[in-house]
């Protein structure tokens, strides 16, 4: 009731409803690791589209299988990605600009804004040409002697520009600040204690001609240890561990012929665990493109990437390798790995169908792709199927789709409840929707009142999913469950300040083996 009854009248009071509504997450944000051109190392970067990567990290380059399994991702439906660089021995490009009174001794050493010989095309030139400085927003007296303007080239043409900056940190317009917020090319030296290293003179020296970035390496390609990285300092795949969520992994391999060592995606399916995420395995090289001896190899093969336990419910492999134009090199077919494709058809039938249709079929079809490295038959694809390996097939009419929907747990003979892809990542779904949508819970009164506002919270986000076709049956009592209460948590479970929670769902399968029976009517009576 109010605070206070202090007058004769009516008094209005708001009254809680206590529904607290959970929305369910992101079920396609798909997390990228390896090596590019330019943009951040060891730094999980969002982007929404493949412009977003070719600003940030260079576009396309035949180096980087990373650049290619990205393009793949958005030719095939994908939404959101998040991207990883690694890199190993590279160096930013550094532009030593003179200064005014003694052009061979005082430098302002400026430096790309990130690794890699992108840095060398940068160029920068100096000029005193600069604006009023008594007109607002002015600079402080005596400006005019000290602020010069700076403009930044990139394969001659010009990509930024500065005005009537200054070196002076009490100035307005003070170089290094300016260039750290504007910039996304370029930035000032720092000392070790992050201090911007600045040079005697007041300004640098008018440059007669473009001062060229120099020194910029793209280093070697990345070897384990830099893709694994360091847990401790989030580094290599940890770099993952400072974003919030993320929902599929690929690992594209260092090299187009390579592989991803198995030891990489062994720590990424630990990741993957812990963050409630699903791995893209890429079938290893040897696997190779003859049909008659694929099968051979897939069985000798998997064992070696020692994927298996019960968090290989969060795994899944795809085979063979696909095969499609290069535009790097004049369009020429080479073999590129299929992770990034299988994540664009997921992230695409997550969106028109749901998280809980498998990501396979003859809707499923694969984008900006000429062939696959191996054609298997019926036989073929089957032996490979009861092992828990999902096929890339071709098909007259419906061309080239996904024709498997099993994880890493997926094979007959461990008949594990997680066997299909749709079911788990239904599950993972479920988990991290329910994980953020119940916050509100924790320190709340453990009573009856809290029991009933959990039951009615989930059972509307439950009963929102059964609406949608998330699960089997054909009521609600049949579809999930979600229970909560003084059986579910006991007198010693409130002592000890615990509430357990039971949701429970009939998950839907795929269709995987459809059964005609055709049989003749002959010499029939009726009765």
């Amino acid at each position: 009731m109010p605070a206070q009854l202090s007058y004769p009248g009516v008094y209005i009071e708001e009254l809680s409803s206590g529904v607290r509504t959970i929305t369910g997450v992101a079920t396609s944000v798909t997390a990228f690791i390896g090596r590019a051109l330019s943009g951040p190392v060891n730094e999980p970067v969002l982007i929404n589209n493949y412009g977003d990567y070719e600003r940030r990290f260079g576009g396309l380059w035949i180096d980087s299988t990373l650049s290619y399994a990205v393009q793949d991702f958005y030719l095939n439906g994908g939404s959101q990605a998040i991207i990883v660089r690694v890199a190993l021995g590279t160096k930013p490009a550094k532009i030593a600009v003179p200064g005014t009174y003694s052009p061979m001794g005082d430098f302002l050493n400026l430096f790309a804004s990130s690794d890699g010989a992108w840095g060398n095309t940068l160029t920068v030139t100096i000029d005193h040409n600069t604006a009023d400085p008594t007109a607002p927003p002015h600079s402080p007296a005596g400006s005019e002697l000290t602020n010069f303007n700076l403009v930044l080239y990139a394969n001659g043409v010009k990509v930024e520009e500065y005005r009537n900056v200054s070196l002076s940190a009490n100035d307005t317009r003070f170089l290094p600040r300016v260039l750290e917020l504007s910039s996304t090319r370029i930035t000032v030296e720092k000392d070790a204690n992050g201090n911007w290293v600045l040079p005697a003179v007041t300004r640098p020296a008018v440059t007669p001609f473009p001062i060229q970035g120099i020194d910029g390496s793209d280093g070697s390609t990345p070897d384990t240890a830099t893709y694994s990285g360091s847990e401790a300092n989030k580094t290599g795949l940890y770099a993952l561990l400072k974003t919030d969520l993320f929902n599929l992994l690929s690992i594209p391999p260092p090299t187009r012929a390579g592989n991803t060592a198995a030891s990489v995606y062994q720590a990424a399916l630990q990741l993957c665990a812990l963050k409630r995420a699903f791995l893209l395995v890429d079938p290893p090289a040897e696997w190779a493109a003859n049909a008659v001896t694929a099968v051979s190899q897939a069985v000798s093969g998997l064992p070696a990437l020692n994927l298996s336990g019960t968090i290989a419910r969060n795994a899944a492999i795809y085979y063979p390798r696909v095969r499609k134009p290069d535009p790097l090199r004049e369009n020429q077919i080479d073999t590129f790995v299929p992770s990034g494709i299988i994540a664009g058809l997921i992230s695409q039938t997550d969106t028109n169908r749901g998280v809980w249709k498998s990501p396979a079929g003859i809707d499923v079809a694969l984008n900006g792709i000429q062939g696959l490295q191996a054609n298997l038959n019926d036989l073929e694809n089957g032996t490979l199927n009861q092992l828990g390996i999902n096929c890339l097939r071709a098909f007259p009419v419906t061309g080239r789709v996904v024709w498997g929907a099993r994880t890493l747990r997926g094979a007959d003979q461990l008949a594990d409840e997680y066997k299909y892809i749709a079911v788990r990542r239904t599950a993972l779904f479920l988990e991290e929707s329910l994980y953020r949508g119940t916050q509100w819970v924790v320190f709340e009164p453990n009573d009856e009142s809290l029991w009933a506002q959990i039951r009615l919270n989930i059972g509307a986000f439950m009963q929102n999913l059964f609406r949608q076709g998330a699960f089997q049956g054909k009521t609600p009592k049949e579809a999930y469950l979600v229970k909560c209460d003084k059986e579910t948590t006991t007198q010693d479970d409130i002592n000890r300040g615990v509430v357990n929670i039971l949701v429970a769902f009939a998950p839907l399968k795929p269709a995987e083996f459809v059964v005609i029976q055709i049989q003749q009517l002959a010499g029939q009576t009726e009765n």
